[in-house]
Order: structure tokens, then C-alpha cells, then sequence
């Protein structure tokens, strides 16, 4: 053991014993705990960066001016909220036009049906001829096709004046913007770019190795600041990189996650089958500075302080990888254990 940890140490199971005011705690009052190795998952952990399942860039679907920019870049936007709008000028005479076309279309119909069925009439009476009502069917339905192309005529320009507003595909957050008030576009000419941080993933190469039990198990878990956050999917791309040699994959962040956001890097653990391992509450531990310890409990359960060493921390328990071995019996409450440790000091010779 190094110098300082020794020093450590020292300190550590000294500190408890020079607290003026500590009460002092009987050592039957201890709470024990039995180290026990157990089965747990064996895991691949590798490096992955998250991403948003939902971004796009918005581009203009008419031309225009902007006239209105009511977004910028860090801004919730609702869905289906409007972003920008054009000048609507050239759009709204269109759509006037097509209206009034749609008038005259429905008029010249109804005048052409009309005259359709007088000549009929006068034809059931061999009043007019067969040419006469052969012309008066086909103005008939040349009469009808008008009409039907002045109702498209006016959808279409109803389309094109709402494409003048620009609205969110979803609820997101704007990343950057593309254009200036006044500025002309164009359709095809990108606007607003966003993302939905609703819903995200991770983006990670496998390696060959590990694709093989990855995808029997199919279970992987992120680890960010301390955190084990489950994945509720995960995706494996059916064919390697020549360059790499490695699988994409992308693994599912729950709905909402909290204090995540894409171009994150986090670790991904990636269940490959399972190992023997000793583990810990959390609680148990000692740490101070370096130093990593727990009381282990001895004849009369009298606790002394022992270094160990830990690996990794998930759902309140920790792993041990030196210091402790199957079968001992360790202290639950430090605190409690350094009291007990005083009183029976104290109480000596």
C-alpha cells in the first residue's frame, strides 16, 4: 500500500475517535451485511454520441420575400406553430384569380347544362337536329372539365398562399436559421433547421466481436453522470463498414430523458452474457480523497477499516474488484461503525 494511503487510512479511522461531541453507539447495534458473489450481466461498454430521432432543416415551398421571422435559434417552437411567413402579395392575387375563374367556370357550366337540356328537349320533340344536341353535349362537358380544372386551379393556389407560412413539422427546438427578414427565396432554399429532443438514440459502431450476442440478448443499457438509463429499443444495421469493420447501431433513449442532449458522449453497455462478481450497497462506503474503504466487521463485530477497490456503480450498489472476498461480513452504516469503532476504544484499557 502507498505512503499516502496509509496515511489515509490512519486519519480515517482516527477521525471518528477525535469527534468531541459523537455519541457513542454500542457495537450490537450494528447493522451487518454478508459479501456475497452473485450472477450478474457481463457487459461491452463502448463510447457512443447521442442523437435526436427527429431533425430536419424547413425549406421554402414558394417564392417570396420573408417578411416575418418569429423563431430564433434556442427557441421551443410548438408543433405546427408558424416559424417565418413570406410577403404574400403574388400568392393572394393568384388565389383571386383562380376564384374568379372558378366563378365564371361554375356559371358558363350551369348556362352549358341548361342549353344542354332544352336541346335535348326540342330533340325528344324533332325539333332540332342530332348535330344540335351532339354540340350542345360536348359544350356540356367541356363546360363540366372547365369547372373541375377552376376548383384544382384554387386548391392549388390556396396551397401555394399557405406555403407562405412556414410551420414546425413538430414540436422541437430551433438549431440555427438560415435567413434574414427581407431576403429573397426561393423554393428548395433552406429556412429554419430544428430538432425534437422528445425523442432520442444513440449512434455507436459495434465492433464484430461482440454483433453476435448483441443481437441474442438485445438488451443495453447508457451510463451518463452516474446514471443507468435502460434502452426501450435497439437497432443493429445489417451490414459492416469495409473501412471499420464495425456494426452501426442505434440504441433508444426513453420519451423525455432528462439533462440529455444530441452530440452528447456517453458510455453504452451492451449485455453480452453473464459473470460471477462481488458487489456492495453504495452506502457502505468510505471515500475520502483516494481512499476508498469499508468496515469490515471482525470477532465481536468489531469493526476495522479496510482499502478496497471498486468498479463500476449502477442502481445503489457498487462493484468490488480487490479488498473483500465471498463470505465476509462488512458494516451497512459506516457512520454507526465508526462510532461503535470509538466506543470500544474508548472503553479499553
Amino acid at each position: 500500500m502507498r505512503r499516502s494511503h496509509r496515511f489515509a487510512l490512519a486519519a480515517l479511522a482516527c477521525a471518528p475517535l477525535c469527534a468531541p461531541f459523537a455519541p457513542t453507539l454500542a457495537a450490537d447495534a450494528l447493522v451487518a451485511l454478508t459479501v456475497e458473489t452473485t450472477t450478474a450481466p457481463l457487459e461491452r461498454v463502448l463510447d457512443g454520441r447521442i442523437e435526436a430521432v427527429n431533425q430536419a432543416t424547413v425549406s421554402a415551398q414558394t417564392s417570396g420575400r420573408i417578411a416575418e421571422i418569429l423563431y430564433d435559434v434556442n427557441d421551443f417552437v410548438p408543433a405546427g406553430a408558424v416559424i417565418l411567413r413570406l410577403r404574400a402579395t403574388e400568392q393572394r392575387a393568384g388565389l383571386e384569380q383562380a376564384q374568379a375563374a372558378l366563378r365564371e367556370a361554375i356559371a358558363r357550366e350551369s348556362e352549358a347544362r341548361t342549353r344542354h337540356a332544352r336541346i335535348r328537349g326540342l330533340y325528344d320533340d324533332e325539333a332540332a337536329s342530332k348535330a344540335q344536341l351532339d354540340a350542345a353535349t360536348a359544350e356540356r362537358d367541356a363546360a363540366v372539365a372547365r369547372l373541375a380544372a377552376a376548383r384544382a386551379g384554387l386548391e392549388a393556389a390556396r396551397e401555394g398562399l399557405g406555403y407562405t407560412e412556414v410551420r414546425a413539422p413538430y414540436a422541437g427546438v430551433v438549431t440555427a436559421r438560415h435567413v434574414e427578414v427581407g431576403e429573397a427565396v426561393r423554393p428548395g432554399t433552406p429556412l429554419m433547421s430544428g430538432l425534437s429532443l422528445q425523442f432520442l438514440r444513440v449512434a455507436i459502431d459495434l465492433p464484430q466481436s461482440v454483433v453476435g450476442p448483441v443481437r441474442s440478448i438485445r438488451k443495453a443499457a447508457v451510463y451518463v453522470d452516474g446514471r443507468r438509463i435502460e434502452a426501450s429499443g435497439l437497432t443493429i444495421f445489417p451490414q459492416a463498414s469495409a473501412a471499420s469493420n464495425t456494426f452501426r447501431a442505434r440504441v433508444d433513449l426513453p420519451e423525455n430523458a432528462a439533462d440529455l442532449y444530441p452530440g452528447m458522449l456517453v458510455k453504452v453497455g451492451f449485455i453480452v452474457g453473464e459473470v460471477r462478481r462481488l458487489s456492495i450497497p453504495a452506502g457502505a462506503l468510505v471515500e475520502r480523497g483516494e481512499v476508498t474503504a469499508v468496515y469490515v466487521l471482525g470477532e465481536g463485530d468489531r469493526p476495522s477499516l479496510r482499502q478496497i477497490r471498486i468498479g463500476r456503480r449502477a442502481d445503489g450498489r457498487v462493484e468490488i474488484l480487490a479488498g473483500l472476498v465471498d463470505g465476509e461480513r462488512i458494516a451497512a452504516d459506516p457512520l454507526a461503525a465508526a462510532l461503535a469503532l470509538r466506543a470500544a476504544a474508548g472503553s479499553g484499557p
